[in-house]
C-alpha cells in the first residue's frame, strides 16, 4: 500500500483539488440498500430521468471502444509506483514494492500478436465480453476497461475473480503461474471467505483486488436494469438487485474492505468523468456505499481504540507517527489525526503510520488518533504522544542549504557543492536532488543522500561524477546519474520533494554554465527556486580553486529576529514587543487550526491587548522587512 504524506501549511490546513465530484452529483442519492443502489443508477447512466430535476444530472456518453486507445495512453499512466515513467500501469504487472518485471509504452506497446508475458498490453473487459455479449455500452464503458498485459489476460480468460488454491493452480503454455507479478490463475478455495465454489478463478494481487471489486459493483449497478438478462456467468446470481451468488459477493466485500480506495481509483475515476464518458463509479467516491446496498445486517460495532501512538524523527516542518492498529468486526478503513486535540486529517487508508508535514519550527506539538471502520464507526482515542520540531533554520524565513559551487568541466569533471549556514547541523535525509535534462518539462529520477548523511554549520557536502578528476579529496559522494548535466541542465534542491534551490531554468535548453565554475557570491545566505546567474561568480572550466570550502558575509542586522522579541510567554493580557532597529513589524497571531485571531503593524516598541483571547496555544510571526520569525505563544 502507499503511504500519504498530509501538508498543513502554517497549521491552515487546505486541501487543491483539480478534479473532483460536481456539487450536488449525488443529492439523489438519500436511500439505503438496494433502493440507494437503484437511485445511483440513475444518476450514472444514460437516461435523463426527471425525477433527478431537483439535484445535478450528467449522462454517460459511450465514446465507442476504439476511444479507449487514447484514454489509456493519456489517463493510465504509473505515475504511482514508478512516478514520472511515462509507462502502462497494468495491474497483471505492476509491483507495488520493487522494479516491474516488464514495462509498455503507451500506443506503440499496444497488441498485436503476443506469444509470452511481457509482448504487449490490450485492453480487458474486468466483466467478460461474453457475459453481455459485446453489447454496448457495456463493450466501451472505461470503467471496467483496463489495460493489461495481453498473454496475462488471455491466461484470465472468461474466469471468475476468486481466491486460488495454491495446491490447484491452472497449468497452460506460455506463461508461469503465479505471473511474474505475483497473478495467478486456479481452482477456488473453498474455505473462509470464498467458501461455496469451486470452480476456476482468477486471482490478482492483493494491492488491486479492492480496485477489481469496486468495478464489479460499479457494473451491477450502472447495469442494474439489464443484468437479469445476460448470459449465464458464475459470479452472477441472476437477479437484478443482489447481482451476485453469495460466494463472490463475500470475496468482493472482503476485498473492497481490505484494500481501500487508492490515488490511482481516484485520479482514474476523475479523468473517465471529466475527459472521457460523464460518469462516475459512486463506490470510489463513497466506498461506504458498498456495505450500505449489500451488507443486509448494518455493522454498529467501532473499532477497539489504536495504541502504542509514538511520534518520532522531528524536522523544522515534519514529524513521523507510528502506532498498532485498530481492530473491528469488518475492516478498519482510515484513521483520524488530532494535533493538539483538534481534528487534523484522516489518513484515508488502514496503515498505522503517517508523516505530517509543513509544521512550524521549535514548536511542540501533541497528537492523538482514531479508527474508522468501512461503516465510518469511530473508536475512542489513543493514547496521546507528544513531540518538538527542529529548528535547522527553518525558522528565519526560507534560511536553509543551498547550492554553493558547480563545475561543469572537461570529459567527467562534473561536481556540485552544497552549503549549510543554518546555525546548525542539518542532517540530509529529507533532501533530494533533481535532473532535468534539455528542458525537459519533469524532474527525473531523484538523487538521495547517503544514509546518515549531515552538513556541519558553515560546511558543505560535495557530491562528484565517478570519473571526475579534479579535487578529488573534497568528494564526499560519487553519483553519476545527477552529474550527468551539461551547462543547460536544469539541477534542483528539494526539501521534503519541495524545489528550494535551482541552478539553471527549469523547462529551458538554454547554456547558462557550459565549460564553466560556478561559486555562489558570499553574500547570498538562502536558497531560491528561481536561478538568477548574479548571485555567482563565474570561472573558467575545470576551476576548482573554492571547492570544499565556502565563505560567505552576511549582514545579521538585518535579520528580523536579532533586532524584535517579545515577552511574557505565557502571557496573561498584555505581550510587550521590544524594536531594537524602529523599523516596522507586523504581529499575527493564529490559533492551532491555523485562524487569524490578531494583526497588527506596529513601528516602535510597546504592549499589545490580548484580553480578548482566550487560553490555549497559538502561533505568533513578527515580520520586519523581509525575514520572519514564528514561535508558540501560550495565553494563560
Amino acid at each position: 500500500m502507499k503511504q500519504f504524506y498530509i501538508l498543513i501549511i502554517g497549521l491552515l490546513i487546505t486541501s487543491t483539488v483539480f478534479a473532483q465530484i460536481p456539487s450536488g452529483y449525488y443529492d439523489y442519492a438519500t436511500g439505503t440498500g438496494y433502493s440507494l443502489k437503484t437511485q445511483l443508477k440513475k444518476i450514472i447512466d444514460d437516461i435523463d430521468d426527471p425525477e433527478i430535476s431537483n439535484a445535478i444530472e450528467e449522462l454517460h456518453q459511450d465514446q465507442g471502444y476504439n476511444a479507449m486507445d487514447g484514454f489509456i495512453a493519456s489517463f493510465d499512466l504509473d505515475n504511482y509506483y514508478e512516478t514520472g515513467s511515462n509507462t502502462i500501469l497494468d495491474i497483471y504487472s505492476e509491483n507495488p514494492s520493487g522494479t516491474d518485471p516488464y514495462t509498455y509504452t503507451p500506443i506503440s506497446d499496444e497488441c498485436g500478436n503476443y506469444s509470452g508475458e511481457g509482448d504487449c498490453y490490450n485492453k480487458e473487459h474486468v466483466i467478460p465480453a461474453s457475459v453481455f455479449n459485446d453489447a454496448t455500452p457495456m463493450y466501451s464503458d472505461a470503467h471496467e476497461l483496463l489495460p493489461t498485459d495481453g498473454r496475462v489476460n488471455g491466461f484470465r480468460s472468461n474466469y471468475p475473480y476468486g481466491v486460488v488454491d495454491d495446491n490447484q493452480l491452472l497449468s497452460q503454455g506460455g506463461i508461469s503461474n503465479p505471473t511474474l507479478n505475483g497473478s495467478k490463475v486456479g481452482n477456488n478455495l473453498n474455505s473462509g471467505y470464498s467458501a461455496g465454489y469451486t470452480g476456476i478463478v482468477f486471482e490478482p494481487i492483493d494491492e488491486f483486488k479492492g480496485d477489481v471489486a469496486r468495478i464489479y459493483f460499479y457494473f451491477a449497478t450502472r447495469y442494474e436494469d439489464q443484468v437479469s438478462a445476460w448470459s449465464s456467468f458464475d459470479m452472477f446470481d441472476g437477479s437484478n438487485d443482489k447481482v451476485f451468488t453469495d460466494t463472490f459477493l463475500s470475496i468482493l466485500l472482503t476485498w473492497h474492505n481490505n484494500d481501500p480506495v487508492s490515488q490511482k481509483e481516484i485520479d482514474r475515476n476523475n479523468n473517465i468523468f471529466y475527459n472521457h464518458q460523464n460518469n462516475r463509479n459512486p463506490f470510489i467516491d463513497h466506498p461506504e456505499w458498498v456495505n450500505a446496498i449489500w451488507v443486509t445486517t448494518q455493522d454498529t460495532e467501532a473499532p477497539s481504540d489504536p495504541t502504542n501512538l509514538i511520534a518520532s524523527n522531528p524536522t523544522d516542518n515534519t514529524i513521523d507517527l507510528n502506532w498498532t492498529a485498530s481492530t473491528d468486526n469488518i475492516a478498519v478503513a482510515s484513521y483520524d489525526v488530532y494535533i493538539n486535540a483538534a481534528f487534523a486529517y484522516n489518513t484515508g487508508n488502514p496503515n498505522t503510520n503517517t508523516t505530517v508535514a509543513g509544521l512550524l519550527p521549535n514548536t511542540n506539538y501533541c497528537f492523538t488518533v482514531k479508527a474508522r471502520d468501512t461503516s465510518n464507526n469511530e473508536s475512542g482515542f489513543s493514547n496521546q504522544t507528544c513531540e518538538t520540531t527542529t529548528d535547522n533554520g527553518s525558522s528565519g524565513g526560507d534560511i536553509d542549504i543551498f547550492f554553493s559551487e558547480y563545475i561543469e568541466g572537461s570529459s567527467n569533471n562534473k561536481v556540485l557543492e552544497i552549503a549549510n549556514f543554518t546555525g546548525t547541523s542539518v542532517n540530509l535525509s529529507n533532501y533530494t536532488l533533481k535532473l532535468s535534462a534539455n528542458g525537459n518539462a519533469s524532474w527525473g529520477t531523484p538523487y538521495s543522500f547517503p544514509a546518515g548523511a549531515t552538513i556541519a554549520n558553515q560546511d558543505v557536502f560535495i557530491i562528484a561524477n565517478g570519473g571526475s578528476t579534479v579535487c578529488t579529496s573534497e568528494y564526499d559522494d560519487l553519483n553519476n546519474a545527477i552529474t550527468s548535466f551539461n551547462g543547460n541542465d536544469a539541477i534542483g534542491l528539494f526539501k521534503n520533494d519541495v524545489l528550494i534551490d535551482i541552478l539553471g531554468d527549469f523547462n529551458s535548453s538554454a547554456n547558462y554554465a557550459q565549460n564553466t565554475t560556478l561559486v555562489r557570491k558570499p553574500t547570498v545566505d538562502r536558497p531560491t527556486t528561481t536561478f538568477d546567474i548574479s548571485e555567482w561568480n563565474s570561472f573558467g572550466s575545470n576551476n576548482c580553486d573554492d571547492l570544499g570550502t565556502h565563505n560567505q558575509t552576511l549582514n545579521l542586522d538585518s535579520y528580523a529576529e536579532n533586532k524584535v522579541s517579545f515577552y511574557p510567554n505565557p502571557v496573561k493580557s498584555y505581550l510587550t514587543i521590544n524594536i531594537e532597529n524602529n523599523q516596522p513589524v507586523k504581529i499575527q497571531i493564529f490559533d492551532i487550526l491555523g485562524k487569524q485571531v490578531f494583526n497588527k503593524t506596529i513601528s516602535d516598541s510597546g504592549r499589545i491587548d490580548l484580553h480578548s483571547l482566550k487560553a490555549g496555544v497559538y502561533i505568533i510571526t513578527l515580520t520586519q522587512n523581509n525575514s520572519t520569525i514564528s514561535k508558540k505563544l501560550i495565553k494563560s
